[in-house]
């Protein structure tokens, strides 16, 4: 970097992201309005930003910011320890915090035998932002928050703030209260495509009286509803908000993206001219779109989507 960072500066809140309404007949048909909450240009108000940190398609991807906006304050500049697949948002997004605000980063990646294949995009972009990469069997990975395997980690790195796979704990819960605030009183439903339920939790929980949130799980196996539950209790010290699950959209788990679903991505852009991210966003809107044909919400209701990340 050119200059030191004022990490006080680099931290500080974002603008909120823009809202817009799309006019989309499978929904307006039925008496429903469908907004988008393009937490995906979140940083894009900012001129400070592109200044002195550089060109915006090298931020923290979409609402990772306001996941890991609180966790990074209280590192204190401290090297970043956090875990996830070989696919994971997080960790692209913590290794370009890293670059951007001049801390170490280390990624310990699900799957040892990734170490002797060449990099995928996503593993390279966090390598090219500076991240250490470190491969674990998936045995070690299930077990990584056991004492004995986290210090075994920690001992070939040093001091670490070790921040949880997902970005989700309960600073990245309060983190995204935020963007419930953001949309009190703009919609009846806001709905968000999750992985480890941090942002449901902080947004269920930032939402007002007679809104609820809707978590749309990207990852199957029926855990969200606990996680989400204990990072509320975490962060705000019991159930905040109105928030509930729908865990039929997965298509088969994380990262699996069939056929059926690259068509309505396809033809969701070409509608609408929003380029639809797959892994999350684009599960999202197909499950909101059948829930619309399904007759799921009332005549009258405003839909919120949070569109969390570009492709």
């Amino acid at each position: 970097m050119s200059q030191p960072v004022d990490l006080a500066l680099a931290l500080q809140p974002r603008p909120p992201s823009p809202l817009e309404e799309v006019h989309d007949d499978r929904f307006a048909h039925r008496g429903l309005r469908l907004l988008l909450k393009r937490d995906d240009l979140i940083h894009t108000d900012m001129d400070w930003d592109t200044a002195v940190l550089g060109p915006v398609d090298l931020y923290p991807p979409g609402n990772k910011w306001r996941k890991l906006s609180p966790n990074l304050r209280a590192a204190a500049g401290r090297t970043v320890l956090t875990f996830g697949g070989a696919y994971s948002n997080h960790l692209r997004a913590t290794a370009a915090a890293g670059r951007l605000l001049g801390f170490p980063t280390v990624g310990v990646v699900r799957g040892d035998e990734l170490a002797d294949r060449p990099l995928n995009p996503s593993l390279a972009r966090c390598a090219a932002d500076g991240m250490t990469l470190r491969f674990v069997d998936r045995a070690t990975y299930r077990a990584k928050a056991d004492p004995e395997v986290l210090a075994g980690l920690l001992s070939a790195f040093g001091e670490c703030c070790v921040i949880p796979e997902g970005g989700s704990n309960a600073l990245a819960a309060q983190g995204c209260t935020e963007l419930g605030r953001e949309l009190r009183g703009q919609a009846d439903v806001v709905a968000v495509a999750c992985g480890t339920g941090g942002t449901l939790a902080g947004l269920a929980a930032g939402l007002a009286p007679g809104q609820r949130a809707l978590g749309i799980p990207v990852l199957r196996g029926g855990f969200l509803g606990d996680a989400v539950r204990e990072l509320q209790q975490e962060a705000f010290g019991g159930p905040a908000g109105s928030w509930s699950l729908d865990e039929r959209f997965h298509f088969g788990g994380y990262a699996r993206t069939p056929p059926q679903l690259h068509a309505f991505a396809d033809d969701f852009e070409q509608r609408h001219g929003l380029p639809v991210e797959r892994l999350y966003v684009a599960k999202l809107l197909y499950a909101l779109t059948a829930l619309a044909e399904e007759g799921a919400f009332p005549t009258g209701t405003t839909v919120a989507a949070v569109i969390t990340g570009r492709p």
